[in-house]
């Protein structure tokens, strides 16, 4: 062997074995074991039952339950959980292992967490620990929590699902509490409007002392029905009377007279009903009608909007007093028996792997540049 061999087998050993053989004795002899705990859960949403939206009420009180998802995927990755995880459960203690002290025994200052650190150091480090696995066609969540210790790992585990529940809530709360004060609002203005509608007949019947126009436009219908029967039956009179009499008999000019008087009569019973006058003069009662049904028909419009808002504001309450979404875990947190983790043979594999592909490369490069002089 040359020069250049040895030169070559002592880079191998230097940058292939050495790092690869100090890496395998850190995993297999100082490297904490650490215990992995799964929980499943899925965003679930009620549907609104059709008798509530056949009353008038709301029938979707919030987006989808995909939606929902992402928000909740979004929130497991921030800060503000990791602050509140780490302030119910001491996350530096449990992830602190034991100690990062290399000096120490058993120490594990490369997969445990400093407790020192920052909140921005927390987050990263919780990145590493929690593996969080969405599935956006079917709306799943998977969580993985490492810990060096199992009970430790289901502890996290299930305090992540407690949060991920707390927070799906406060979304129905936020989404009923808009809901309520919505229909609320549409009934205060649907009773202020109903309320408006009252006085205004209220209003109109003080006004032209009249209960109901429709009721005395019959009566009015029927004297003049009454006074016509009689016209009639007076001229019948003056016919006879003028067949048999003479015209100085005091009876025909008594029967003439009478029927001038209910001529009379009748037309002045004719313009009460606005008959014969012209259009919109004075206050005939086909006029009072005609106001006063458009005041009914807008007292009978804001009854009908009082009675649907009064209906969606109780199907909103309801609503609000059921829990329309909640988090529906289909993997409870899980005890792990055995340590699972590191993957020390997977970290060995893909070290040996860098570290020979490295070696390669230098090698080439450096028989490269050999050559080239």
């Amino acid at each position: 062997m040359r020069r250049r061999h040895w030169l070559l087998l002592g880079s191998f050993v230097l940058l292939v074995v050495a790092p690869l053989a100090l890496s395998a004795w850190y995993l297999w002899a100082r490297a904490a074991d650490q215990y992995a705990s799964t929980v499943g859960f899925s965003v679930r949403t009620e549907e609104q039952s059709p008798a509530i939206a056949l009353l008038g009420g709301i029938t979707d009180l919030s987006g989808s339950s995909s939606s929902d998802t992402d928000i909740l995927y979004e929130y497991m990755h921030s800060q503000e959980l990791v602050a509140e995880m780490d302030a119910a459960l001491d996350l530096r203690r449990l992830w602190a292992g034991a100690g990062s002290d290399w000096r120490q025994p058993g120490s594990d200052p490369v997969f445990a967490f400093d407790p020192g650190g920052a909140i921005e150091d927390l987050v990263t480090y919780w990145q590493r620990m929690v593996r969080i696995r969405y599935d956006a066609g079917t709306g799943l969540i998977e969580v993985r929590v490492l810990a060096f210790a199992p009970q430790d790992a289901t502890l996290i585990a299930e305090a992540l699902l407690a949060k991920a529940s707390e927070m799906i809530n406060t979304l129905s709360d936020i989404a009923q509490a808009d809901a309520i004060r919505t229909a609320k609002a549409e009934l205060s203005l649907s009773l202020e409007r109903l309320k408006g509608a009252r006085q205004a007949v209220t209003g109109f019947r003080n006004r032209h002392q009249l209960v109901d126009p429709g009721t005395d436009i019959a009566t009015q219908a029927g004297l003049l029905a009454q006074l016509q029967a009689q016209l009639a039956e007076s001229l019948i009179d003056v016919d006879m009377l003028r067949e048999t009499a003479r015209d100085s008999d005091p009876r025909l000019k008594q029967a003439e007279r009478r029927i001038e008087m209910v001529e009379r009569r009748i037309a002045a019973e004719r313009g009460k009903l606005g008959m014969g006058a012209p259009h919109g003069e004075g206050d005939v009662l086909a006029n009072l009608v005609g106001q006063y049904e458009a005041l009914v028909v807008d007292r009978e419009f804001a009854r009908q909007s009082y009675t649907a808002a009064l209906a969606a504001f109780d199907a909103a309450q309801a609503e609000a007093r059921r829990k329309s979404r909640y988090l529906a875990p289909y993997i409870r947190p899980t005890r792990a028996e055995t340590s699972r983790f590191p993957e020390r043979g997977k970290w060995t594999i893909y070290l040996g792997i860098f570290a020979g592909l490295g070696w390669m490369i230098l090698t080439l490069s450096g028989y490269a540049i050999k050559d080239r002089r």
